[in-house]
């Protein structure tokens, strides 16, 4: 099962929100479940270079099945995952891609979002997931 559209649209919307409401401009991606993209919204004035970024952190969290800052955690230099970032084409590894589950605690997409401190990525990322 993936995410729909109909989905993804509203955990952008309430990402757009939640950076509204912090006073930050993001890019967001919505992936499904195979890491196609299904919805992309870049902020007026939303940094052009973290377009990349967010659909990354997206796939990278669908690839794992975890949010992008736990897979951070563990590729620092002596970790168990040390250099992953390098495979899959580029993984993104720090905070900000959140995965999308369903009822069953499957995942059926994911969110990544960029544009500003990683605390504030993974916060806007989290809004969008809670209304899913």
């Amino acid at each position: 099962m993936n995410i729909t559209l109909e989905q993804a649209e509203k955990a952008i919307a309430a990402a757009k929100e939640k950076a509204i409401a912090i006073d930050t401009k993001m890019d967001i991606a919505i992936v499904d479940s195979g890491t196609n993209l299904v919805a992309f919204a870049r902020m007026d004035g939303a940094w052009i270079g973290s377009i990349d970024i967010a659909i990354k952190k997206a796939k990278t969290s669908v690839f794992f099945g975890k949010n992008t800052g736990v897979l951070g955690e563990l590729s620092q230099p002596g970790g168990p995952l040390f250099n992953i970032e390098h495979s899959n084409n580029g993984l993104i590894t720090f905070p900000g891609g959140v995965p999308i589950k369903n009822d069953a605690g499957d995942v059926i997409g994911a969110i990544g979002v960029s544009g500003s401190s990683v605390e504030n990525d993974h916060a806007v990322a989290e809004a969008g997931v809670s209304v899913i």
